[in-house]
């Protein structure tokens, strides 16, 4: 596949996940103008108990701390703020807005509690403690207020925004500790339904154009596909010095031609107890990689059993990768197997390196395949290195998509769109290959190069996908 083709893929690609999420955040937008405000116009926040042993409770609303600036167009975004409350334990309440820096005056050295952040799942007010030695005044005393009010029964304070940074606060009207009280905050705007049109119109635009990327940059790509896996060992070796070198890292998989057209739909189910047993292995793959890191270090060789399981375990992610969400290409069900299975039609192997660089082990994990990273990132979504363990390549980003197209094509018409298979191939290969680079299993750099197809460059001629075995001496890893 040409270079223009794959790029025009890789944005089409792109441009149908934003229309997507364009489309889905615009159509909650206008869902939430049309169904959650109240009969004043308002976006109401559920009720949240605060509670505190001091004089009071406060919540900065920061608009912006410089008037007269770009700040206040946060102000003019949020038209009007409500806030109301009602005491729990049949106190009067009194509440009341003021700059931050006054209020931060009127309560100096006054124990209170502060609002610092809102949890939204399920809702809840994070506060923090603020000690002090003296008794607050009365509320309603006090002249610096922007807005106020107070009294028995729920109270509900109003106010028009302005840019700066504002405190809301809370207390007992006869300004007694102990305040319990269930309130509400809310707000108008007039920039919910623009902006959730906006977005549609948005997403609508981006799934067009992204269609129409994909359908240009897969157009012929099947055919070229099929001549580049279809040449002959002998047209291989005259085109040797014109080709680029095969990598150490092989990545296979051959499309059932008799996939079912449904079966995708529950895949994700039955691989549960894969990814259940995968999750172990990939916590024993982080540690033994940190292991072979240092035995490199010192002997510049990768332990050949550690080496051996490593892989193995890559291998049977993808298998499992192959069969679920990151290519849908048989319905097989994967092995529990680390070793290689010349039957099932997926493998990956590693040839495996006699000597490796004592220097590279200390920057190429991180620094050296960082470029990597960021397409791996578009590719799978996010794939990457973390205290968990290595996250199995196609687990979301384009291939998932890509791969979750070609099934919905494949219920719709009974085929599986080859040239589709082909690329979501190449983007799993190159996955697999920083995967193998990055846990310090070669030093070769990997190819800023997508290879498409089922069967990789290097695996010449095509692994069989009969129960015939592979020669002793084929070069690859076998995991016993």
């Amino acid at each position: 596949m040409r270079t223009g083709k794959v790029a025009a893929v890789v944005f089409g690609a792109l441009g149908l996940l934003v229309g997507v999420g364009g489309m889905a955040a615009g159509g909650v937008a206008v869902w939430a103008h049309s169904t959650q405000r109240d009969a004043s116009g308002f976006y109401v926040s559920p009720i949240q108990r605060l509670s505190t042993s001091g004089y009071a409770i406060t919540a900065v609303v920061d608009f912006g701390g410089q008037p007269n600036r770009r700040d206040q167009v946060l102000a003019r975004f949020v038209d009007t703020v409500r806030v109301q409350a009602s005491s729990v334990n049949g106190a009067q309440v009194f509440i009341g807005i003021a700059p931050t820096a006054e209020v931060n005056l009127f309560l100096a050295g006054v124990p209170y509690d502060q609002v610092k952040s809102i949890d939204l799942g399920p809702l809840t007010a994070r506060t923090e403690a603020v000690p002090g030695i003296r008794a607050a005044t009365v509320p309603a005393t006090w002249e610096h207020w922007t807005a106020s009010t107070g009294g028995t029964g729920g109270q509900s304070l109003t106010w028009d925004t302005h840019s700066g940074s504002w405190s809301v606060v809370i207390m007992n009207a006869d300004a007694s500790r102990g305040v319990l009280v269930d309130s509400t905050m809310a707000a108008k705007t007039g920039l919910l339904l623009p902006a959730g049109v906006g977005l549609l119109v948005f997403g609508v635009l981006s799934l067009i154009g992204g269609g129409l990327l994909m359908a240009f940059g897969l157009r012929g790509a099947t055919a070229e596909a099929a001549a580049s896996t279809g040449a002959s060992e002998s047209a291989a070796a005259e085109s040797r010095d014109d080709t680029p070198a095969p990598y150490p890292v092989r990545l296979d998989g051959h499309l059932d031609p008799a996939v079912s057209r449904w079966q995708w739909l529950f895949k994700w189910i039955l691989v549960i107890p894969h990814v259940v047993v995968l999750c172990f292995l990939w916590m024993a793959v982080t540690v033994l990689t940190a292991v072979a890191g240092v035995a490199i270090l010192f002997t510049g060789r990768y332990p050949r059993r550690i080496f051996d399981f490593n892989v193995g375990v890559m291998r049977w992610s993808w298998r499992v990768t192959f069969y679920a969400i990151g290519a849908f290409g048989t319905d097989r069900y994967p092995p529990f197997s680390l070793s290689r299975d010349p039957s099932y039609p997926a493998d990956f192997t590693v040839e495996y390196p006699e000597r490796l660089s004592r220097g590279l082990v200390l920057v190429k994990w991180w620094l050296l395949a960082l470029p990597h990273y960021l397409i791996v990132a578009v590719f799978a979504g996010g794939w990457g290195y973390g205290w968990s363990g290595w996250r199995i390549a196609g687990g979301g980003g384009l291939i998932a998509l890509l791969a979750l197209i070609s099934a919905v094509i494949l219920a719709v018409n009974g085929r599986y769109p080859e040239s589709l298979f082909d690329f979501v191939m190449g983007m799993n290969r190159w996955c697999y290959r920083v995967l193998a680079y990055a846990a310090l299993m070669r030093d070769e750099y990997p190819p800023f190069r997508l290879d498409p197809g089922g069967t990789d460059p290097g695996s010449f001629p095509a692994v069989p996908l009969g129960p015939t075995p592979l020669p002793e001496d084929d070069g690859s890893v076998l995991v016993r």
